[in-house]
């Protein structure tokens, strides 16, 4: 869930709007806080640690998506379809990554299976 979701999600759980919330954050005024809210802009070190305590939330919560936007390897389209895939059901999933593993002729890792039940024998 990108930064701005997540926010917003956090804001409306505790009641609180961009007035309240640049209230609680060093150099962040309403503007600022309302950039974060809708996604176009990014608080900094010292702001995320004061969202995290103003929303009683670690840190890491608040950084989980936004470590992954800034990994250089990965390109718009992998987040793309990291976002899609994350929209599917388990079912849909599972179809995709049988697409997409036979697509790159690669090899699928699978969760260990129960044991087959043996046929009684007559």
């Amino acid at each position: 869930m990108p930064l701005g979701t997540t926010l917003r999600l956090l804001a409306k759980a505790r009641g609180m709007n961009a007035a309240d919330i640049a209230t609680a954050i060093p150099r962040a005024g309403v503007a600022t806080v309302s950039a974060w809210l809708q996604g176009e802009k990014l608080p900094g070190k010292d702001q995320l640690d004061a969202l995290a305590r103003t929303f009683g939330v670690p840190a890491g919560a608040l950084l989980s998506e936004l470590a992954s936007t800034f990994d250089p390897a990965r390109t718009q389209g992998e987040h793309d379809l990291l976002a899609a895939y994350r929209a599917l059901n388990t079912t849909q999933q599972g179809a995709l990554l049988e697409v997409a593993t036979a697509m790159a002729g690669t090899k699928r890792s699978r969760p260990a299976r129960a044991p087959a039940k043996k046929k009684a024998r007559r």
